[in-house]
């Protein structure tokens, strides 16, 4: 399976993202949607499903031990929107890998974030660390195990497979707005938005919903004013 994400039958340029990048990542991101048996694009993916299909366990938080209690603490309160979630690299003796998430952030931000880490393995990325997404006090991301290219499609990819374009376009066009398609597969608001804008389709998101369209232009307005002080 390593590299090798994309389905076993030929699929319609019709249910594909417009760009060359989007449609590779679409692909991959079908093939990911065939393995773990899903059969029609407006159903679910449950990511916790197709860890097993990658190999990964995931620990819950709480079993962890050793940590000092400043820093479950801190992982835990001032410091629990800095970091996501990480793989160990080095397998078990069985194969595994153990995959810890964040207890402090959502299920649907939980499902991205374990779906990035199955498509780093069943997209052949290597990794030579515990691969943990968090930022030091100056605000600069550590542990990061993966080279940009990997980073951008593994969460590319994961973002796809949770949320198809075919689909994604269909409630789009239909008048869906973006808390809704979120409800339906069980994801973050802001993760549909993000696949409405990099799937092409934000010009007609706007023209159904220029109030929501607004407000997260003010949000995003509101972080890079914050991000350059």
């Amino acid at each position: 399976m390593h590299g090798r994400a994309e389905p076993n039958h030929q699929v319609s340029e019709a249910i594909l993202p417009p760009t060359p990048k989007g449609k590779q990542y679409e692909l991959k991101a079908l093939g990911l949607r065939e393995l773990a048996g899903v059969r029609r694009d407006d159903e679910p993916l449950d990511p916790y499903e197709l860890a097993r299909c990658a190999r990964l366990m995931v620990v819950d938080f709480e079993r962890i031990h050793g940590l000092p209690r400043a820093t479950r603490r801190h992982l835990l309160g001032a410091g629990s929107d800095d970091w996501s979630g990480g793989a160990c690299s080095r397998p078990l003796p069985n194969g595994w890998r153990l995959v810890i998430l964040n207890p402090k952030h959502g299920p649907q931000r939980n499902n991205a974030t374990l779906m990035e880490e199955v498509c780093h393995i069943l997209l052949g990325h290597r990794a030579n660390r515990l691969a943990v997404v968090a930022k030091d006090e100056q605000g600069k991301v550590i542990a990061r195990d993966y080279n940009n290219a990997d980073e951008e499609a593994a969460f590319a990819v994961g973002a796809a497979a949770l949320v198809p374009f075919n689909v994604l376009r269909r409630l789009v066009l239909a008048g869906k707005t973006a808390a809704v398609i979120a409800r339906r597969f069980n994801v973050s608001r802001q993760l549909v938005e993000y696949r409405i804008k990099v799937s092409r389709l934000w010009p007609e998101y706007k023209a159904r919903h220029p109030r929501a369209a607004g407000q997260r232009s003010r949000r995003e307005s509101n972080l890079k004013s914050a991000s350059s002080r």
